[in-house]
């Protein structure tokens, strides 16, 4: 009889990723990195454990999207005053804040809970080629 395989947090071993996102499309991505960050990449993924690896995206200030989204695409967020809403186009993002819009993008495809918070702290997100994570020798990420 097989048995399914429920990983215990002691028992995670994690890696190190680097992903350069020059040339790639935003969304798939965080579609890729997302998946990394939760572990669903690994046979012994568990749905309620942390079991995911560590992500470096460098050169976040290259990426790409597709179609008319530079202003058509808005972000908004509120600072829960009266008058408070705020948006940002994303060709905005692009140019200014570039970090932001990537971690927004693979943000958003993680869990809403307590485990996504924490999940979201092993992402790493600079907008030029250096890092300063060269001592826990990642590996590329195709």
């Amino acid at each position: 009889m097989r048995q399914t395989t429920m990983l215990k947090p002691a028992e995670v071993k994690k890696d190190w990723y680097i992903v350069d996102a020059e040339g790639m499309r935003l969304g798939r991505l965080a579609t890729k990195v997302a998946s990394v960050l939760r572990g669903k990449h690994k046979p012994t993924y568990t749905p309620n454990v942390d079991c995911g690896d560590y992500v470096i995206i460098i050169n976040a200030s290259k990426v790409v999207y597709t179609g008319d989204q530079e202003e058509k695409k808005i972000y908004y967020r509120h600072s829960m005053y009266p008058g408070g809403l705020k948006s940002r186009t994303i060709g905005l993002m692009k140019r200014e804040y570039p970090v932001e819009l990537v971690e927004h993008a693979v943000k958003g495809m993680l869990p809403h809970n307590k485990l996504g918070d924490k999940i979201r702290t092993h992402l790493y997100v600079y907008e030029g080629a250096e890092h300063p994570h060269a001592a826990q020798k990642p590996i590329v990420l195709k």
